[in-house]
């Protein structure tokens, strides 16, 4: 068995610093510290989190100024899995995660919504910065209000049956 060289190495560190920004993010959003949260971004950081203008900044300190509307929320608990690291070169990722955030309100109300966030990451340095997301929403309760960009799934064939299991007819 052959030992793994320098760049598989180093491809690896690279991905787990990537996936240590992610869970940071979720982290410090829970917390709501916004300033080093934005920190994770690059300075010209391009964000959708939906179609509506609230929803979108560029650059961090713009990032950092919408998320205010997260205070909103009395708690919230941000979960990432399923992430998928793509390098598009030596300091460059597309990275892929689904997104499952609870949210309540002071009234006691819950808000949940499944999703995708879809990034782009540079390593600016030492250190690998978010340059780009875009969430895409694939579900959510009927607590959730926010008109998020639905996610693009492949339709079913014209031919295609539901199965017994799933009729109600």
């Amino acid at each position: 068995m052959s030992s793994p060289d320098s760049s598989d190495l180093r491809e690896t560190i690279d991905r787990q610093a990537i996936a240590d920004v992610l869970v940071e993010y979720c982290l410090l959003l829970d917390r709501m510290d916004l300033p080093r949260l934005a920190a994770l971004f690059t300075d010209d950081c391009v964000v959708e989190y939906g179609p509506e203008p609230a929803l979108r900044s560029q650059g961090a300190a713009a990032l950092q100024e919408s998320l205010q509307r997260m205070w909103r929320w009395q708690r919230t608990s941000h979960h990432l899995s399923n992430v998928r690291v793509e390098f598009t070169g030596e300091d460059a990722a597309r990275v892929v995660s689904y997104v499952h955030a609870w949210h309540e309100r002071a009234d006691g109300t819950t808000a949940t919504i499944f999703g995708q966030y879809q990034d782009r990451f540079l390593r600016l340095g030492h250190r690998w910065r978010i340059a780009e997301r875009r969430m895409e929403m694939m579900g959510c309760d009927a607590g959730f209000k926010v008109n998020i960009f639905p996610f693009d799934r492949i339709p079913a064939p014209a031919d295609w049956v539901a199965p017994d299991i799933d009729r109600t007819d």
